[in-house]
């Protein structure tokens, strides 16, 4: 039986932007206090797209771990690593990319989306279509089951669940397994030996899926039970074999409603951010140059704001007094669009405090830095070991 386990990784783009607070690092930050965490610099997946230049990739890396300690990730609360630092991902996913069917690669509806999408750069390469190999290998090394995901990366986990299922039905039939199950089942009483054996029974049948949720629950009351004993009921129960990896679920992630200074998704690609870190005056002058409702051309011709970008950022940091403000001022003409602005880089400018205030402990000491990677490097590395101690074996590839 495993622990909760929750994790996530980004791809060290360069500087944070707050799309990325709103929409990651506040859920981050939440989720440290509530399981335990681990979150990661996924570096071996910038390459995926950026194999031809990747001398960026280090000092990005460095920039958004700091960007993740200053939105409030508390490296004594959660575990802070990078992907490369631990080469048990690459091990596995090797492994697994022997039995993983190549249509399925294929199938994943971001594969296609992004080769048109990055339509200029030459992505018929094996690790820019394994890429979802690589990402089902980081969330299973780990036992995860809960993996933060937006609307659409609900596929991936799905297809992390698939490889787990195949993975644990081709190599989980230790010898004797059936023979083993009969005697964890044994050591059950019978009333729940009875209710566990119907459950399977009415999953395998029927294919009811309530059924399988409720043996699972079942099985987590069973405390008595051996590790490697939950294990094979758990796999008797989903008619596989010993559960060697752990068929993750997904904990679904607010759709950030941070927009961007035009009005768009805030986005690098839109050239329409404001960093994490961005400095005061350069917060203001980019609050201030944004564009407002059209009909708007002089100060006293009144304005609508659900037709201003400017109003989209109101809805994040002004409160319902502002608001209204704002809502009466604009129609009347009573304010103007400077006036409008105030607020919201005041309110910017608010959030960013304590993010500057914790990245400069880390700006003055790096070393401190480094030192909380290696340190989760280590962590990382023990869960990841267990792991792939347990995959090797199943496939014959510990040598005793």
């Amino acid at each position: 039986m495993y622990a909760e386990r929750v994790l996530s990784g980004m791809r060290p783009t360069g500087a944070l932007h707050l799309g990325h607070y709103h929409g990651v690092l506040k859920n981050w930050v939440k989720l440290q206090h509530d399981y335990p965490c681990l979150f990661f610099v996924a570096d071996w997946h910038a390459l995926t797209t950026h194999y031809d230049d990747p001398q960026g990739i280090e000092k990005a890396s460095w920039d958004m771990i700091i960007d993740w300690l200053a939105a409030g990730v508390d490296p004594k609360q959660a575990t802070l690593f990078i992907q490369s630092r631990v080469p048990e991902h690459a091990e596995l996913h090797l492994l697994m990319s022997m039995m993983t069917p190549l249509g399925w690669l294929e199938r994943v509806p971001t594969y296609k989306d992004q080769q048109e999408k990055l339509a200029g750069k030459d992505l018929t390469t094996y690790g820019f279509l394994g890429y979802p190999l690589l990402m089902s290998a980081d969330i299973l090394i780990y036992r995860a089951d809960k993996v933060p995901v937006g609307e659409d990366q609900i596929p991936h986990v799905e297809f992390t669940r698939e490889l787990a299922r195949r993975f644990n039905h081709m190599y989980g039939r230790e010898p004797g397994f059936a023979d083993k199950v009969e005697a964890a089942l044994a050591s059950l009483n019978s009333k729940s030996r009875r209710s566990f054996k119907d459950l399977r029974t009415r999953f395998q049948q029927n294919g009811d899926k309530e059924a399988l949720e409720r043996g699972k629950a079942l099985l987590h009351e069973m405390t008595q039970l051996a590790p490697a004993d939950h294990e094979r009921l758990a796999g008797y129960l989903e008619g596989t074999g010993k559960m060697i990896l752990v068929e993750p679920g997904y904990l679904l992630t607010p759709e950030s409603k941070m927009p961007g200074l035009d009005g768009q998704k805030m986005s690098k690609s839109y050239g329409n951010t404001i960093t994490l870190r961005e400095s005061e005056d350069s917060v203001a002058k980019k609050v201030k140059s944004m564009p407002t409702d059209p009909a708007r051309v002089r100060r006293n011709d009144p304005g609508e704001p659900s037709k201003c970008p400017v109003w989209q950022l109101h809805q994040v940091y002004s409160d319902d007094a502002c608001k209204e403000w704002v809502q009466q001022g604009c129609r009347s003409a009573g304010i103007g669009c400077i006036e409008c602005k105030q607020p919201v880089i005041d309110g910017i400018l608010r959030e960013q405090v304590p993010m500057r205030e914790r990245a400069q402990v880390y700006l003055d000491d790096p070393v401190l830095v480094k030192n909380i990677i290696a340190d989760g490097c280590d962590k990382a590395r023990m869960l990841a070991r267990e792991t792939m101690r347990d995959v090797r074996e199943a496939m014959g590839l510990e040598y005793h």
